[in-house]
């Protein structure tokens, strides 16, 4: 087995997720480092998830999740990204957006991973060990979960109420490159 192409297929899945850590990090400048936990946590929980859901649901499924899984990834995120920019122009008692709330959490976390599951497909094809797999695929988006909230923290100080938008515009940007990633390559 080849740990350097799961470490690598780690990264590049949670590209994804880093960015939402950032976006987490700018929304929620009080963030502590049990809430970062909780963050990073759930994320990698659903990233290293989803690639043994893909191995266990096999192509069964396969045709029907490719069909639309970058359509419900792009909405989700953009929902989100609309929300975060919206929520940046209202005073701070009026703020709504909070990536703690479960069910954005969990909307993240979902929308970051779908990718996630085509990789379990991929790696029940060519017979790579899928429990070792999701630990790394796990670890690698904790690591960089944790990383993207304190950058996210730190940058969001420096820039104030206004970066919330920048943030924004990532999940928004993030949930078009899927889109167009599925639609034309």
């Amino acid at each position: 087995m080849d740990y350097l192409i799961i470490v690598l297929v780690a990264i590049g899945l949670c590209f994804d997720t880093f960015a939402v850590s950032i976006s987490s990090g700018i929304a929620k400048q009080e963030i502590v480092f049990r809430d970062a936990l909780k963050i990073a946590f759930t994320l990698a929980f659903f990233q290293g998830f989803m690639p043994l859901a893909g191995w266990g649901l096999g192509e069964q499924i396969k045709h029907y999740l490719s069909e639309i899984d970058h359509w419900v990834a792009f909405t989700i995120l953009f929902v989100l990204g609309l929300k975060m920019i919206i929520e940046s122009f209202k005073h701070d008692e009026k703020k709504e957006y909070n990536p703690l709330n479960p069910w954005i959490l969990i909307s993240m976390a979902i929308a970051t991973s779908i990718d996630a599951l085509a990789v379990g497909f991929s790696f029940s094809i060519i017979s790579i060990p899928i429990i070792i797999s999701a630990l790394i695929i796990g670890l690698v988006t904790f690591l960089a979960s944790m990383l993207g909230i304190l950058f996210g923290k730190k940058t969001g100080k420096n820039f104030g109420n206004k970066i919330e938008i920048i943030g924004g515009t990532i999940l928004i940007i993030i949930g078009i490159k899927i889109l167009i990633e599925h639609l034309y390559f």
